[in-house]
């Protein structure tokens, strides 16, 4: 298994719930595999710390923490993590599979990053925006016929292969993502967190509204391609503030200069 230093830099977040039950059960396996880090947004059901289900982990949900969004629940997280099914999405960032994840994990909690593994709610799993908060997404494999999974099964599958593959090497599918084996000016600063990725985004889409550089109409589709695009991108801390304070110059000159002139 993982150190209890490594499993507590990995958050496990639970987008939208609507089952107290499947909280409960997902905290249940939690402390089944030595997990305790819990967040829960936006919950549709306002009492579910009181889940009996959570058989043996009360601790889990008593020290849970509550979001309103995921971009708030994954701020101070480096590597975020959906999960899913592939079944009728067309995902929009790099796929690994379920075994993938552990040496990943690993690899992102020994160097000091923390790490958030999103499960989205029971309905309709996590949704095109979630998604745009991500990294990587890691796929389950179920039947076709079946493709959906109760979302405590659904903890504990991802779980248990953390907790068993944790010490096999990275396979050939994942070796080329970075940070795995970071090297030279990369290795010295630390990635960059979800929040400093948000913070960016935010000022590059001020900074494209001020240039008018599209109609209002697109501006929640370049927001989603830019979330996208600087998670692939993968900054690091160093280079994310560089990035930062180049577009606020930028902006602060359109918003001087009348018409850009």
């Amino acid at each position: 298994m993982l150190p209890e230093s490594q499993r507590d830099r990995i958050e496990i977040v639970l987008v939208s719930p609507r089952n107290p039950l499947n909280i409960g059960a997902a905290a249940r396996a939690m402390a089944n595999f030595g997990f305790s880090r819990l967040t829960v947004v936006a919950a549709y059901a306002p009492h579910w710390r009181e889940a009996r289900s959570a058989v043996g982990a009360p601790q889990v949900l008593e020290f849970a923490t509550e979001s309103a969004t995921l971009a708030e629940a994954v701020a101070n997280c480096t590597l975020v993590v959906g999960t899913g099914t592939l079944t009728y999405r067309k995902p929009e960032q790099k796929v690994i599979a379920l075994p993938d994840l552990a040496p990943i994990a690993a690899g992102e909690t020994k160097r000091g990053g923390r790490i958030a593994l999103v499960f989205g709610p029971e309905n309709h799993g996590l949704t095109r925006e979630d998604l745009s908060l991500c990294r990587l997404l890691v796929e389950i494999p179920t039947d076709p016929r079946q493709p959906s999974m109760n979302l405590g099964q659904a903890v504990a599958v991802c779980l248990y292969e953390l907790a068993s593959r944790a010490s096999l090497p990275p396979s050939a599918a994942i070796e080329g993502l970075p940070k795995l084996a970071a090297k030279g000016d990369a290795a010295q600063s630390p990635a960059a967190s979800s929040g400093d990725l948000e913070l960016l985004a935010r000022v590059v889409e001020e900074a494209l509204i001020a240039a008018n550089y599209s109609p209002p109409s697109m501006q929640a589709a370049n927001r989603h391609d830019l979330r996208l695009l600087l998670r692939r991108l993968d900054p690091n801390r160093r280079d994310t503030r560089r990035i930062l304070g180049l577009f606020r110059r930028i902006l602060w000159r359109l918003k001087r200069v009348p018409n850009g002139n």
